[in-house]
């Protein structure tokens, strides 16, 4: 059980994301071999392909913040020293943590708005309530992983202080 949540600790978002690529590759090259070598395509893959896509782009959102890969100003934050950059990053975690907090309750509202309207996809007949929650496991998975970040963050922050009072107390 616990090299399990170790391994989707660590590979959940990669995992999903490969797989929704290999699948993508494989569907159009489907398409691609049935429209020009069979001279007809499934109207279905296109529909999959994009589904597919949407769940990696939201899925690639709480990948970066693992990663700790986002669009930010590094030179900014390299001019503090080791305790600084972990106080800034504090606080900007604080403020992403807040942003995807308030963003989960309008997610969830966007799905249940697909299950009540009971809406499928043309192709497939999949109910769209399967594609919209994406938004909503993304948003749910990137404030875990915040918080993940958040709490390394502060341990580098507390080593700091541990370190100093130590030394305050042996003079």
């Amino acid at each position: 059980m616990k090299k399990t949540v170790i391994w989707l600790d660590n590979y959940l978002e990669e995992f999903f994301m490969v797989i929704s690529l290999i699948l993508m590759t494989v569907i159009m090259g489907i398409q691609v071999f049935s429209r020009y070598v069979l001279g007809s395509a499934p109207s279905w893959s296109e529909e999959i392909t994009r589904y597919l896509f949407v769940w990696s782009g939201f899925l690639s959102v709480s990948y970066c913040t693992k990663k700790c890969i986002s669009i930010k100003i590094e030179q900014f934050v390299s001019i503090f020293p080791r305790r600084g950059k972990a106080l800034f990053k504090l606080v900007n975690h604080t403020f992403e943590l807040m942003v995807f907090l308030y963003l989960i309750p309008f997610a969830l509202k966007y799905m249940m708005s697909a299950v009540e309207s009971g809406q499928v996809s043309p192709a497939c007949h999949i109910p769209m309530y399967y594609v919209q929650a994406a938004p909503l496991v993304s948003f749910i998975l990137v404030a875990i992983r915040i918080i993940q970040r958040w709490f390394a963050e502060l341990k580098v922050v507390r080593e700091k202080d541990e370190k100093g009072e130590k030394a305050c107390r042996q003079q």
